[in-house]
């Protein structure tokens, strides 16, 4: 099963786009738009992670991060923008326990591919995940690089025809 959902990566299967991404991730790129965090953007995200979150590996929950955060908003914070300055996601924070979960309809099936898995990755992974997705989501709406089709994951943004259902019942 770990083999059909976590493949080993080689680079020797590595296309040619592969290698070229690979060369550029390791490549340091300094912008303008490369700010520090602030303290309201993390606060922000853990407040998003809301109360029914389950813990990653180290069993640390949302609220004890949370708590944590109140104590020491700037420690947290600096934590965070060493991870952009060095363009790191800390090991730690990569660790997760997965659980594979059966497929609707396919509980009879033998393939291993009945199974769809859940990733349970630490809060401060998570916390990371967030701040750098609304930072990658803002600069990618600012300069319009969604589809105006788009309407999945994109916040207060519903399709017209269900918006005219709602206006004419």
């Amino acid at each position: 099963m770990l083999d059909h959902f976590a493949p080993e990566d080689s680079q020797h299967d590595d296309t040619d786009l592969h290698k070229q991404a690979r060369t550029l991730a390791i490549e340091p790129i300094y912008t303008e738009d490369d700010k520090e965090f602030t303290t309201q953007e993390i606060r922000n995200a853990i407040s998003s992670l809301g109360e029914k979150k389950a813990p990653g590996v180290d069993g640390i929950t949302g609220e004890i991060f949370e708590d944590a955060f109140k104590l020491f908003p700037n420690y947290i914070t600096a934590i965070y923008n060493g991870c952009l300055r060095q363009g790191t996601f800390p090991t730690r924070w990569k660790r997760a326990k997965v659980i594979p979960v059966i497929k609707p309809g396919k509980e009879n099936s033998d393939d291993v591919s009945k199974f769809g898995p859940i990733s349970r990755i630490n809060v401060g992974g998570k916390i990371l995940e967030r701040v750098l997705i609304n930072r990658i989501n803002y600069h990618a709406n600012l300069h319009g690089f969604f589809n105006t089709q788009q309407y999945g994951f994109s916040p207060q943004k519903a399709p017209l025809k269900r918006r005219w259902k709602l206006r004419t019942m």
